[in-house]
């Protein structure tokens, strides 16, 4: 009876319980612990519920113990959580990335991913803060199919080419940027840690940009405040230090003195070097050039908002020493960006933006003959740094280039520096429920200031770098440009299965510049302290040759544009664009061009056929076609100009005077440059969003190419300020496969993987060159070479290298009697062998051929990552295949030091069928030829971090809502057989690029961060 009336009243006291109703109250944060306003609380099943305050604050009266809350926030994973008990409740959410990754930013607006149906590539702020690029075109590398990063420079703030699949054009290649809507010709005036995200448009979509969209579109979205947001505070910094990926190895001074001895004995020479033993290893000039250099940055956000207003400001500083030279290629830039927008009236919108960007940047000749790395490579290791009074050793014997690069360095004195200032102001009013109309200024403005000192120094005999008078020069240079663009907009959705989006605006662009500058001789005790135009003697007006005149340039761009864009049912896509773009670049009957494109696309995941499929969480086939203007060339190429140069004699030819004659000369028939660019495409995600993939296939051929020809010197192109005429003369085309693949997946709470892959093929072809030549050459090799080593002409890649193909060495007598002589210079026995293409007996000029190109037959990135519990990993490599180098830092002088694999050199018969015999003696082994060309492709290890980041527990007596630490390790490794610095470097130049004069690489850089967040 005791246990039956226990049971009675247990069963009495949980049935009461679990009927008592009380009220709850809590938090809402995001993962990093800040509040987050306006998520919606719900009581599950019921329409009971509440909304999370400016602070994420949130009540809910009388309700159940045992009920289910649901809480709920766009960009957010939807999170339950039932109800024990009344004590006060903290809601972490997480973002739903898979979701915040529908959103796209493209041309005047934003699209959901699913219905795109252009080829965009979208990278993150978690991709970009992984990297920690310095610039921003670092974290494009390996991330994004069929955009291709070619380094001009591994020096501090060196700049970068940015190629979206392939070259196609022989003049500016270079991707439209714009940054929050602004256009942005320079990526260095963006702090990479402002990035929230990167959207690249790669087909014919681009074209509602019209004619500077041809090379294709970078968006750029910063990070910003948002409407009723509390303030938040971000720091991240940064340090470390970068060291070089390799040295060449070179011959020490006893091989050297080896391998001179024997060139001096070959040329019928006195060998100048007698006891060898006493050399030892000698000087690694390379030893004395490298240096480990120091990095650090430092960076700061603050962003929030009011209930009608959101705001944001930004601050950087970031220096930099250089690998080679250290302080003396320091490079140093600040950063400073605000923004602020106000919905003011109901639907009156206001948006704007400053940015300030300023960089210093010191400077040591690279990548060029003479520079700091060829005079390393090049510089006789027997020699010291100093003689024994302390001087710098002289450079004797070596050529007129290659000096002592230490006393190089100290006697360099190049300062650049750059001031930017950027602004935006935006006006939208909705009207009439489906209307808005829009107006966005934009301007830059820039101050490009140089100052360069030549102190008097002597480098040795007959050297190109010697200075018996001390001369300063300083230039200013001023350029302005600014875009306005007003358009409207009509949005509606009919019977909920009919989608219409139409757009209709014009753009106004306008950029000038001027250039300044003087230069004086014979500073006051040859002292860089006081160098400057104010101490010179002999002060010179650049300018002066011009009447006084400032050289300047003015150029303007009008256009008119319209998109119409509609879907049926979420699944049927189509979008179509028009466009007439007005330049100045064109005479007025070839001003203005029409330019149209289109797009369509298809859902079949959302068809009845494949609604039930466990396989497809998306399918969907797209495609586009249309036509882009280009018009990248100087101004004025269409008319003549009085910017030339002539001199006319007085008095029987005992005076001359200089005066102005006509310049470069003109064509008024260049019209624009035309790009058609067919995509086609396939977008799937599968096993639940885990996996996603997207394929293309694309054809860009560009037609009408603006190209410079040689002209014949009867036409003047030669006098002095003269040049050959732009004309329209060529087609080249460009095609091939992107495709990409990423798995993620959070395993548990504690452990999530993702792995992403991209690979791009491409096939670049000139399909026509219609100048008298039928080609265009250009690039340098060597000094004194008659033929330019590089050349755009039809059923070969563009800037495809050009020059002799060899067959080994010759090896004895019989050899020699049978190769084919040059004409000049005739191989002599373990000489290379030419072959003879034509059959005529003569190795010479009509005997060359295609010997490689420097655009990759494929490129791929992989990028892996996971984080488990507290610790995040993340690593990046990235690969090119099937690109070509020129190797042209060897310097041809008799005593100038050489790379070791001459130690392998051809000394008898059967010795080596590869590398030719060392002599002081005129050989034709220098001419152009396969000899130089190398294999330059590679795999790197961009980057690898390991971070850890403080549990919300340890911070939670503390403001901060995120603590990171991480240690990370960039351009670690390099597998390439190139025996260059990098041979990812080039000039990228479309002719010419890919030439190696002793590129300054890339260093590898290892760093300690953090991560701060209030």
């Amino acid at each position: 009876m005791r246990r039956t009336l226990f049971k009675i009243l247990t069963l009495f006291f949980f049935t009461y319980s679990g009927a008592q109703n009380i009220d709850i109250s809590g938090n809402v944060q995001d993962n990093t612990g800040f509040p987050i306003p306006g998520v919606n609380v719900l009581v599950k099943n019921t329409a009971k519920g509440a909304v999370t305050d400016f602070d994420g604050n949130f009540t809910i009266t009388n309700i159940e113990i045992g009920t289910t809350l649901s809480f709920s926030y766009i960009g957010y994973i939807t999170k339950e959580f039932v109800i024990t008990d009344n004590s006060k409740l903290t809601i972490q959410l997480e973002e739903d990335l898979a979701q915040l990754d529908e959103v796209v930013v493209i041309g005047y607006g934003t699209q959901t991913k699913k219905e795109i149906t252009g080829a965009v590539s979208v990278l993150g702020a978690e991709t970009i803060e992984a990297l920690k690029p310095t610039r921003i075109e670092q974290a494009l590398q390996g991330q994004v199919a069929g955009v291709n990063i070619t380094s001009q420079s591994g020096s501090p703030g060196g700049g970068a080419t940015i190629s979206i699949r392939g070259v196609s054009t022989n003049g500016d290649s270079r991707p439209l940027i714009l940054v929050d809507g602004n256009v942005i010709e320079d990526l260095s005036v963006i702090n990479p840690s402002d990035i929230e995200s990167m959207n690249i448009l790669k087909d014919a979509t681009a074209g509602i940009y019209g004619v500077r969209a041809a090379n294709g579109v970078i968006l750029i979205t910063t990070k910003k405040g948002r409407q009723n947001m509390p303030l938040t505070v971000e720091y991240n910094a940064y340090g470390g230090f970068q060291q070089t990926t390799r040295k060449i190895p070179v011959l020490n001074a006893t091989e050297y003195a080896v391998v001179i001895n024997e060139a001096f004995a070959s040329g019928g020479g006195q060998p100048p070097f007698g006891d060898l033993a006493i050399l030892g290893q000698g000087t690694d000039w390379q030893d004395e050039v490298f240096e480990n250099a120091a990095i650090q940055n430092h960076s700061i956000l603050l962003k929030g908002g009011g209930e009608k207003s959101s705001y944001s400001y930004s601050g950087s500083f970031l220096t930099q020493d250089g690998i080679v030279g250290g302080n003396k290629s320091n490079f140093t830039r600040f950063t400073n960006a605000a923004t602020y927008n106000l919905d003011f009236l109901e639907n009156f919108k206001l948006t704007s933006g400053l940015t300030l960007m300023r960089t210093n940047k010191r400077n040591l000749l690279e990548n060029d003959l003479g520079s700091v790395l060829f005079n390393a490579l090049n510089m006789d290791p027997t020699k010291r740094v100093r003689d024994e009074t302390g001087a710098f050793t002289i450079a004797e014997g070596l050529g007129n280039e290659v000096i002592n690069p230490i006393a190089q360095m100290a006697n360099t004195y190049d300062r650049g520096k750059v001031m930017k200032l950027s602004g935006n102001a935006g006006l939208s009013y909705n009207f009439l429920e489906h209307f808005t109309v829009q107006s966005n200024i934009q301007f830059n403005y820039s101050e490009v200031t140089s100052k360069i000192f030549r102190p008097t120094v002597n480098y040795g005999s007959g050297k190109v770098f010697n200075k018996d008078r001390s001369e300063i020069s300083e230039r200013l240079d001023y350029f302005r440009d600014y875009t306005f663009d007003a358009f409207i907009k009509y949005e509606n959705k009919f019977n909920d299965i009919h989608n219409v989006n139409v757009l209709l605006g014009t753009s106004v662009f306008k950029t000038t510049g001027e250039y300044t500058g003087f230069d004086g001789f014979d500073i006051t005790d040859n002292n860089i302290i006081n160098a400057s135009i104010e101490q010179a003697s002999d002060v010179r007006n650049i300018n002066a040759g011009n009447m006084g005149r400032n050289d300047t340039f003015d150029s303007r761009l009008l256009s008119y544009f319209a998109r119409v864009q509609y879907d049926y049912k979420g699944k049927y896509l189509v979008s179509a664009v028009v466009r007439r773009d007005g330049s100045t670049k064109f005479a007025p009957k070839n001003r203005f061009g029409f330019f149209p494109s289109g797009s369509i696309g298809w859902v079949a995941s959302d068809e009845d056929f494949l609604s039930d499929s466990n396989v497809f969480d998306l399918l969907k086939f797209r495609a586009s076609y249309g036509v882009l203007g280009n018009d990248r060339i100087p101004d004025y190429k269409y008319i003549s100009l009085n910017d030339g140069q002539a001199a006319y004699t007085f008095n029987n030819n005992d005076s001359e005077a200089i005066g102005l004659s006509i310049g470069g000369l003109a064509n008024p028939e260049i019209k624009w440059e035309k790009q058609k660019t067919l995509d086609i495409g396939l977008d799937a995600r599968i096993l639940n969003n885990k996996v996603d993939i997207t394929v293309d296939y694309f054809n860009k051929r560009t037609e009408d190419l603006l190209v410079q020809p040689q002209v014949s010197g009867i036409l003047g192109a030669s006098a002095p300020g003269s040049a050959s005429p732009f004309v329209n003369a060529g087609i080249v085309e460009n095609t091939g496969l992107e495709f990409a693949i990423g798995y993620s997946d959070n395993f548990n709470d504690n452990f999530k993987f993702s792995i992403r892959y991209n690979v791009t093929t491409l096939d670049n072809e000139v399909i026509s060159v219609s100048n008298d030549g039928g080609f265009v050459e250009g690039g340098d090799f060597g000094v004194g070479q008659e033929f330019p080593p590089s050349r755009m002409e039809a059923g070969f890649p563009i800037g495809f290298f050009y020059g002799l193909q060899t067959d080994g060495i010759i090896q004895n007598q019989d050899e020699f009697n049978n190769a084919t002589p040059t004409a000049t210079n005739p191989p002599q026995i373990g000489d290379l062998r030419f072959v003879d293409q034509n059959g005529d007996n003569i190795i010479d000029s009509d005997d060359r051929i295609n010997l490689g190109d420097p655009i990759p037959d494929a490129t791929m990135g992989i990028n892996i990552s996971l984080d488990y519990k507290n610790f995040d990993f993340a690593t990046y490599a990235f690969a090119s295949i099937g690109n070509d180098i020129v190797r042209n830092y060897e310097r041809n002088q008799n005593l100038v030091n050489k790379p070791t694999y001459f130690l392998d050199r051809w000394n008898g018969e059967g010795t080596t069928n590869t590398t030719p015999r060392v002599t002081t003696a005129a050989t034709s082994n220098t001419l152009f030829s396969d000899y130089f060309v190398e294999d330059g492709s590679f795999v790197r290890l961009q980057n690898v971090q390991l971070g850890y980041s403080f549990s919300n527990k340890a911070l939670e007596d503390s403001k901060i809502s995120k603590l990171r630490l991480y240690i990370s390790a960039s351009n670690l490794v390099t597998l390439t057989e190139y025996r260059g610095y990098d041979p990812a470097a080039s000039s990228g130049d479309p002719i010419g690029g890919g030439i190696d004069q002793g590129f300054y690489p890339s260093a590898s850089t290892f760093l300690l961060g953090l991560n701060l967040k209030f």
